[in-house]
């Protein structure tokens, strides 16, 4: 049976945290826990018979209502063609609603219907619970320290765009 306090058996980081063993060890940690989270809800993306694309647009129109394709775009960093096809399955499904913009009337708005809403949260319990447990885990100070390293991963305008996400 493995050890199941993982983090026990990490070896901490040298004051020579630069070196390349650490930024390799970095590198691939991101990696293998990037693929870990989204296998969590695999399973159920396919219940649904939903994509991790047609998920991760769900995410980022929950946490910002009103969410205009553009943005979406910029969000996600896939082409305009893919999400395009994302958003006419998720149209078609009932689970994303589209109408023109309030400033800009040639601008698509992007709401989650309440089937769009029930299907997003689900999913979403499940991202949540493999966190929460990664961060009890962690720990408060290795959480800080994990948001701080992924913010300075970000360009600064993109900074900004994603503090922006769950604000009115």
């Amino acid at each position: 049976m493995p050890n199941d306090n993982f983090l026990s058996q990490v070896p901490a980081a040298s004051a020579l945290f630069l070196r390349e063993a650490e930024v390799r060890r970095g590198i691939e940690f991101l990696f293998f826990a990037h693929a870990s989270l989204w296998r969590s809800i695999d399973a159920r993306l396919a219940e649904q018979a939903l994509g991790r694309a047609h998920y991760r647009a769900l995410y980022f129109i929950a946490r910002q209502p009103g969410l205009t394709i553009s943005d979406l775009l910029a969000l996600l960093g896939i082409t305009k063609q893919s999400l395009g096809r994302v958003v006419k399955e998720l149209e078609a499904r009932a689970l994303v609603s589209t109408r023109p913009g309030g400033r800009d009337r040639r601008a698509k708005e992007l709401r989650l219907t309440e089937e769009g809403r029930a299907t997003e949260a689900a999913i979403f319990d499940l991202l949540r619970d493999a966190m929460s447990r990664a961060y009890t885990q962690a720990g408060q100070q290795a959480v800080t320290g994990f948001w701080q390293v992924s913010e300075a991963l970000l360009p600064p305008r993109e900074r900004e765009r994603i503090g922006k996400l769950g604000g009115d």
